[in-house]
């Protein structure tokens, strides 16, 4: 089968992961992770047009995959990416006008909204450069882990625009507090592996030849445990942003209460009681 056209409606991308074939990046599927590899290694990775609405489609066909319980975000060559191509994308921008512009930014966006909606945790392996939009898709990624010698920059600054791009003014902040994000978004600086840690960007720093490695064993940790329960805790991360702590609590307390119903429950309190490992099914 042939991948949904880039840009077709949210709701026509029905074609199972293992049988998508995507043009302007690379994607494997084995044992419930889905890897994505960003692959323009001579360019740094950058992104098009077609590559951003290739991305969402694909973010959005996660959905309806039942297959697929992790992913695993990368880019080839030593690079996670340069962010939009100047010559792809920031030319033709500033020929635009307002009304096509603003179709961009919100495709853009769309990005992120995938992203965040995909139910499957997201694990982004950052290495070497990490700027602009690649920024951003590792920030919208549920997990980061980096390479030591990876920099990471919301450079939209650098080149006149402002920092609030693509969500970063409200997710940034959340991540590594209102004054460093801050610090990030007026200056475009580079930050590093190390201050990205230290931060709480990274979850942590290994060498460059780990970094992948470490992302795959952490997302197959992940696609081993109850699927149904983890999708749930990510919906739960992104909703309790704009609740009271007495909402959350109410949330949470419906949500755990329907993962009480699921058979993986039932399944773990059997091994427990035999002082055997779970085998999580999803259901």
């Amino acid at each position: 089968m042939k991948p949904h056209t880039p840009g077709t409606a949210a709701n026509s991308v029905t074609i199972p992961l293992a049988d998508y074939s995507p043009a302007h990046f690379l994607l494997a599927v084995v044992d419930g992770v889905a890897t994505v590899t960003l692959n323009r290694p001579e360019r740094k990775n950058p992104l098009t047009f077609e590559s951003y609405r290739e991305l969402v489609n694909f973010f959005k066909a996660c959905a309806i995959d039942d297959e697929v319980k992790a992913i695993v975000v990368t880019g080839a060559g030593g690079n996670f990416s340069s962010g939009g191509d100047v010559f792809e994308i920031i030319g033709p921008l500033v020929r635009m006008n307002t009304k096509n512009l603003t179709a961009f930014t919100r495709m853009t966006g769309d990005l992120v909204k995938a992203m965040r909606a995909c139910p499957q945790p997201i694990v982004a392996a950052v290495e070497g450069i990490c700027a602009g939009a690649g920024a951003i898709i590792a920030m919208a990624s549920d997990l980061r882990l980096a390479a030591s010698g990876a920099k990471v920059a919301f450079l939209f600054n650098k080149v006149g625009l402002a920092g609030c791009d693509m969500g970063a003014c409200a997710m940034l902040p959340r991540i590594i507090g209102q004054s460093r994000a801050s610090e990030l978004l007026y200056t475009g600086r580079f930050m590093t592996a190390e201050e990205g840690e230290r931060w709480g960007f990274f979850s942590r720093v290994v060498t460059p030849e780990q970094v992948l490695t470490q992302a795959g064993v952490l997302a197959r940790q992940i696609a081993a445990g109850p699927n149904f329960a983890n999708t749930m805790t990510k919906r739960m991360l992104a909703m309790e942003w704009a609740m009271s702590i007495d909402e959350a609590i109410e949330a949470e307390a419906v949500a755990q209460a329907l993962c009480m119903t699921t058979e993986d429950f039932a399944r773990a309190f059997e091994a427990f009681s035999k002082k055997a490992t779970p085998q999580f099914q999803g259901d």
